[in-house]
């Protein structure tokens, strides 16, 4: 069986009793970086070996992770934080268990994503999630495939770049407003709300705000 495990996105008690089950019975537990899971699970007293899966990892790798699986063995996928599968290549580790007949479970808990969209206070009924924008080709036309959207469009940023893409949503003459999550569920959370002027302007006022990892939706009043 291939668990598909939601792991805290930063405080480590945001984690299902079923997680910590299925982590402690698995006999392995894929990571993306074994030094982030080795914290998580040795917070748990987890001992479960870990081998890592990111998406530099080549085609053996995932052959490996399949060979064990069909030799009856349990695994659980996890990500550095979050939901494997969202915007990481847990998607085709699943593709690949399922060209090869492997069962597959989710065991769901914390996603950036849903935690944002629960205290957006707007509709959120129907909206698109775009993942992480280009870091250089195709970065206009992601943003203006932002702009253009008849819903909330949410998309996740890093430290490095949520100022410069903010500021690219603004000289492509995006009117529209912004709810910004930086570090959720983490000691400095935080979360902004107000045009993307207004939002710069904070952050132009407040540079050493600009830290941490970003979830961004860009909406219409």
């Amino acid at each position: 069986m291939l668990y598909i495990v939601a792991t805290p996105i930063g405080n480590l008690e945001d984690i299902t009793l079923r997680a910590i089950r299925i982590m402690k019975e698995a006999d392995f537990v894929a990571c993306e970086d074994t030094r982030v899971t080795r914290k998580l699970t040795a917070h748990y007293e987890i001992e479960t070996p870990l081998i890592s899966y990111h998406q530099h990892s080549k085609l053996q790798k995932i052959d490996f992770i399949i060979s064990k699986l069909k030799e009856g063995k349990n695994i659980a996928l996890v990500t550095d934080a979050g939901t494997p599968g969202i915007s990481d290549p847990g998607n085709i580790l699943v593709a690949e268990a399922v060209k090869n007949g492997i069962d597959i479970a989710t065991i769901p808990g914390a996603s950036a994503l849903a935690a944002l969209a629960s205290v957006a206070g707007i509709d959120m009924q129907k909206f698109i999630f775009l993942g992480f924008p280009p870091h250089k080709k195709g970065r206009e036309t992601f943003f203006k495939e932002v702009i253009a959207q008849k819903y909330p469009a949410v998309y996740y940023d890093s430290v490095h770049r949520v100022i410069k893409n903010l500021g690219l949503l603004q000289e492509l003459g995006c009117e529209k407003n912004v709810i910004l999550g930086r570090e959720l569920t983490k000691m400095f959370e935080e979360i902004a709300r107000g045009s993307i002027e207004e939002i710069l302007k904070y952050f132009e006022n407040n540079p050493v705000k600009v830290k941490g990892e970003f979830v961004i939706i860009i909406y219409s009043i």
